[in-house]
């Protein structure tokens, strides 16, 4: 290489020179002021000369450099800097004219990272494409995981609101879950996990929604369908407790008050410190049915839970209003449902064997507070009568049976405020 570049440069200054003195011959012959100016012009030419030639030579590749190499170095060098277009067209043309490259992997996911880093919907949807090519492809590279990933990170970046289109929600979390039945061995599961819940944290919500308007307008069959979709589905919702206590009073609503004991039951042993925990005590005594309490683990968890609620300031809530995104800041830490169960396990915990104890029983070991908080073991034998929360119990069943019927009756939910000063604190309520 550097004897070829020596030829080049002794060839073009013999040019340079046999040039030169031709035109000094004519400049003699036609005066002293274009004698002059050839003089200029000589003590300029070799230096442009020169770094022309240099400039040539320096886009020749250097020794045991491949083509291909150089392609999808500039390809990536051209992405970093904002120039998308044009490190897709170098991938496009390192693709077509180098099959058999090394390179071809990691060139096929370097476009799909582009329209990813792009962003924007039309960004994002090819992205999404791309990354599905590259899976079917290349299935066993070591990026797959990352393909997966990434690939269920482009919906959950187009979500919006729950109460509006749920479409790019839903394909966030069946892609999240195909992440996390394929890669469970991957670095990426706790990102994975995270964001699931999150997404299913808008899902829930978007249901909630739906199933208490259904409430509201006392269609008590849909509404029924829609809260108990999220009690199995979606049990670590923020709301689930209150999507506890609408099915259970959905079901009095339809005169089934045992099939809403489970659920009342659910409130105590699941989420014990929802608001609903006072109400739901009270309907188990008017149904004459035990006060379940909940185990030490559930308890520390919600008390995890309830620490990690961050509270939005006002500013952040005027901006969420004006936001196209869902707000996730209330996403618990709880387990991550990835298959629609038709018996839910806790549900089959609480209903006995149709041959064992009475039809309402709860197989729920009661907790005394003050052994939750003093550590020490519970004794099974102790009755809930002698606890707190026991006696308010009896006292309950004792006014309950004061009734001029009798029996039990269906609890009916609280009356709707209206007037001009409670729709002024509805518009005031997100702030």
């Amino acid at each position: 290489m550097g004897f070829r570049k020596e030829i080049m440069t002794d060839r073009l200054r013999q040019r340079s020179r046999g040039g030169i003195q031709r035109a000094v011959a004519c400049a003699r012959r036609s005066g002293p002021a274009l004698l002059f100016l050839l003089i200029a012009g000589v003590m300029i030419l070799p230096g442009c000369v020169l770094f022309v030639h240099r400039g040539a030579t320096d886009n020749l590749l250097p020794t045991g450099q491949q083509p291909d190499k150089v392609l999808y170095q500039k390809s990536i060098d051209a992405i970093d800097h904002g120039r998308y277009d044009v490190g897709r067209l170098t991938l496009q043309a390192l693709l077509n004219t180098y099959p058999d490259s090394e390179y071809l992997a990691k060139a096929k996911l370097a476009i799909a990272d582009s329209y990813y880093e792009q962003g924007g919907t039309a960004g994002l949807t090819e992205a999404e494409a791309e990354y599905k090519d590259f899976q079917t492809f290349f299935p066993t590279a070591p990026e797959a995981p990352m393909a997966q990933y990434r690939v269920a990170m482009s919906h959950f970046r187009m979500m919006g609101k729950p109460d509006r289109d749920l479409t790019q929600i839903r394909l966030a979390q069946a892609e999240f879950k195909e992440f996390l039945l394929k890669y469970s061995d991957s670095d990426l599961m706790p990102r994975a996990k995270a964001r699931l819940r999150e997404v299913q944290e808008a899902l829930a919500h978007g249901e909630f929604e739906v199933a208490r308007f259904y409430y509201e307008k006392h269609a008590n069959p849909a509404a029924e369908s829609r809260f108990l979709e999220i009690v199995n589905n979606y049990p670590s919702f923020s709301e689930a407790g209150k999507a506890c206590w609408y099915l259970a009073q959905t079901y009095e609503r339809l005169k089934k008050p045992k099939e809403a004991v489970p659920y009342y039951a659910r409130i105590l042993t699941d989420y014990p410190l929802s608001t609903m925990v006072p109400d739901a005590k009270e309907q188990l005594a008017a149904l004459h049915q035990p006060i379940p309490r909940p185990t030490r683990a559930v308890l520390a968890r919600a008390r995890a839970d309830a620490s990690h609620n961050t509270n939005l300031s006002l500013m952040q809530k005027i901006m969420g209003t004006f936001s196209a995104a869902p707000n996730l800041s209330a996403t618990r830490h709880g387990p991550v449902i990835l298959t629609n169960p038709s018996n839910n396990p806790v549900m089959m915990a609480k209903n006995p064997s149709p041959g064992g104890g009475s039809a309402n029983a709860i197989s729920v070991q009661p907790v005394d507070e003050s052994a939750l908080k003093s550590g020490k073991s519970v004794d099974p034998a102790d009755p809930a009568g002698k606890s707190t929360d026991g006696k308010k119990a009896n006292d309950a069943k004792e006014k309950s049976a004061d009734k001029s019927d009798g029996g039990t009756k269906a609890a009916t939910a609280p009356k709707k405020k209206s007037g001009p000063l409670h729709m002024f604190k509805r518009v005031l309520k997100p702030f």
